[in-house]
């Protein structure tokens, strides 16, 4: 199971794919998070201290790492030939949360001169983890694609678009969704975020039926977000919340339909409920 998750900044989106990523790892799927954000915080909701989270190093920005995979030796000229199966064991970060955590950073877009190695491995990288390997991985997005090529995009399962019922986070939501589709991810669902009432709602459903977007679930105004998001409090401490509630019912759905297109799926979810 590959989810992308993605939105506008401040709409949740780290939330939904650190909380899916909790509940996965909870019930017993190996389960890795990529934080490709340019602001990257997965690690601190994931439980990880400030002090810790703090020593990770993205792959974007580990010149050692980069000039390892992609140096030849000659100035101005790297190698497209390389591995990065062991990059995962390296540089995955256990956290609290049972989730193993690798930290991207920002992907260049090609054509940026001495940038091009980083972006290189960032794309190897992410390949790897998308379609050479078996665990769960959930993606926590820029509101761009740019880190999905196209054939890494059509081999993950989908992109779930975070929005609030504001007006422009709405809007951004619907601009992500296009380009996510002309990358080739096979299904696109918008999660609504921070439903204070019905009138929230309904603002979401109207401009996804609009936009023919499918909506996966909403997630209600949580007051325990808000008091963990002060207190720095880890996703561990939403336990019993109406948040991960929610969340709980989006991955009942995504699991069902990914299990009715992958037979692994099924017998790994047969597996961990044995």
């Amino acid at each position: 199971m590959k989810i992308a998750v993605a939105g506008k900044g401040g709409t949740g989106k780290t939330l939904v794919a650190g909380g899916l990523a909790f509940l996965l790892a909870r019930a017993g799927y190996t389960t890795i998070a990529i934080d490709v954000d340019s602001a990257p915080n997965l690690g601190f909701l994931l439980g990880l201290a400030s002090r810790d989270a703090g020593t990770i190093i993205p792959v974007s920005k580990n010149e050692a790492l980069i000039a390892a995979k992609t140096g030849t030796g000659y100035p101005g000229v790297y190698t497209l030939n390389f591995t990065v199966d062991d990059m995962v064991q390296k540089y995955a970060v256990p956290t609290p949360a049972g989730v193993h955590l690798l930290v991207m950073g920002t992907v260049v877009l090609m054509g940026a001169g001495c940038t091009c190695p980083a972006n290189s491995v960032i794309r190897a990288l992410l390949r790897h983890l998308i379609i050479d390997r078996d665990e769960v991985v959930i993606l926590d997005m820029e509101a761009g694609v740019e880190h999905l090529g196209r054939g890494t995009a059509e081999s993950v399962d989908m992109m779930l678009v975070v929005s609030d019922a504001n007006r422009q986070s709405l809007s951004i939501a619907g601009t992500i969704a296009q380009m996510a589709g002309d990358a080739g991810i096979p299904r696109i669902a918008l999660v609504g975020n921070r439903i204070v009432d019905a009138g929230h709602e309904q603002v979401i459903r109207e401009f996804a039926t609009a936009s023919d977007l499918e909506v996966i679930g909403m997630i209600p105004f949580d007051l325990a977000v808000v008091r963990a998001g002060i207190a720095g409090d880890p996703i561990t401490s939403l336990e019993g919340s109406d948040t991960l509630h929610s969340l709980g019912e989006i991955l009942s759905r995504i699991k069902q339909d990914i299990k009715e297109r992958s037979p692994a799926l099924l017998a790994a979810d047969r597996s961990n409920n044995s």
